[in-house]
């Protein structure tokens, strides 16, 4: 069956992008943030309804896959030698009008490579050899991204593939045991292989509130900005931490922050809900997917922009490590804009023509009943 704009689920996108503009919006001094982000949201828009026109069924060929996970790879390997540093991290392409970060195309590379993975392989899939083969493909990018470092990038990475593994109906005692082994792993670094300065980089980024003064600084102005909303907010324009300074990054690694401290607790709660419905309508489309290619991207997408908010708004809030992550839609960037609009506009297309018997559930759409 042959459908069209999805404009639901671009709806949903869109008002994600709007809270972040209106966040921007509200800063003080000329930032120029907002008018930059609305030209990023124009050219994803057109990404979208480009990628969403056309019959991407060609990406089920191996030769396709392979190129595009080479490429990103390359992309990454490439870092090391021409990257610019930001934040500590070389993971920056300068291209003078536009920085361009690897990371966010090599997330999409790998739910493509995953679903690829798993689409021809799920009548075997309680076979280890498969577990490790997909961890390897994660893997290589995971140590690419670990080494720049960009740890934040990395963990989303690992969350991904977990998350896709556990879709695809890999059995949970292999995933047990490879998070054991990389426990092991971790414990003979940290005693063998890691010096001083990685160690207490380490731990800066598993404790930040330890140092509110120093490495903690921007983890605990998050918090303060977050309950100084309050219910109803302090209003668009009036957020204290953000407008004077106080939480650095407002625009991009603490928007989340930044908007709670202006629309208070009913505007996260808004918030939250468009994002379910985001989530949801992607699910939708997973269940309309062809082949189960077509529902394992799907649901992939699904994964990266769950893992992305969770871990956003777990850092804002100091539940989790500060990481660095962007929240979908809503922060600065054109990298994970376009990248994100992208991914939308090819679940869209992906599920033009449906299953002749749409499934109840995510186990059956991947084929596994």
């Amino acid at each position: 069956m042959r459908v069209g704009i999805d404009w639901v689920l671009l709806g949903a996108a869109l008002a994600i992008a709007a809270a972040g503009l209106v966040s921007m919006a509200g800063f003080s001094g000329d930032t120029g943030f907002a008018e930059r982000q609305l030209i990023w949201v124009g050219l994803g828009l057109c990404v979208y309804f480009t990628l969403a026109s056309f019959d991407l069924r060609f990406l089920r060929r191996t030769s396709v896959v392979v190129a595009v996970y080479a490429i990103a790879v390359c992309m990454l390997a490439l870092l090391f030698i021409f990257g610019s540093v930001f934040s500590g991290a070389q993971g920056w392409f300068n291209l003078g009008f536009f920085a361009l970060q690897p990371a966010d195309p090599a997330k999409f590379a790998l739910i493509l490579v995953l679903a690829k993975y798993f689409s021809r392989r799920h009548v075997e899939i309680a076979r280890f050899r498969h577990i490790a083969i997909s961890g390897a493909y994660a893997g290589i990018i995971f140590l690419l991204l670990f080494f720049q470092p960009d740890f934040g990038s990395a963990a989303i990475i690992g969350a991904v593939w977990l998350g896709v593994v556990l879709i695809a109906g890999i059995p949970l005692r292999y995933v047990a045991g490879l998070v054991g082994a990389g426990a092991v792993a971790l414990l003979l670094l940290w005693n063998f292989g890691f010096a001083e300065y990685q160690k207490a980089r380490i731990l800066s980024f598993i404790n930040p509130l330890g140092d509110i003064h120093g490495s903690g600084y921007n983890a605990f102005q998050s918090t303060v900005a977050i309950g100084s909303g309050g219910l109803l907010g302090q209003g668009v324009g009036y957020g204290t931490q953000s407008r004077l300074e106080f939480l650095p990054q407002h625009e991009t690694d603490f928007i989340f922050a930044s908007f709670a401290e202006e629309w208070g607790f009913l505007g996260v709660c808004l918030l939250i809900a468009i994002f379910g419905v985001l989530i949801a309508r992607i699910v939708s489309h997973a269940q309309r997917g062809e082949t189960n290619f077509e529902s394992l991207f799907s649901l992939g997408v699904a994964v990266i922009f769950l893992v992305h908010a969770t871990v956003h708004t777990g850092t804002n809030v100091g539940l989790l490590p500060v990481t660095g992550t962007t929240l979908p839609f809503m922060s600065y960037g054109g990298s994970h804009i376009l990248v994100e609009f992208g991914m939308l506009g090819m679940v869209n297309a992906m599920s033009r023509y449906g299953r002749a018997v749409r499934p109840q559930n995510a186990t059956e759409v991947v084929g596994l009943t």
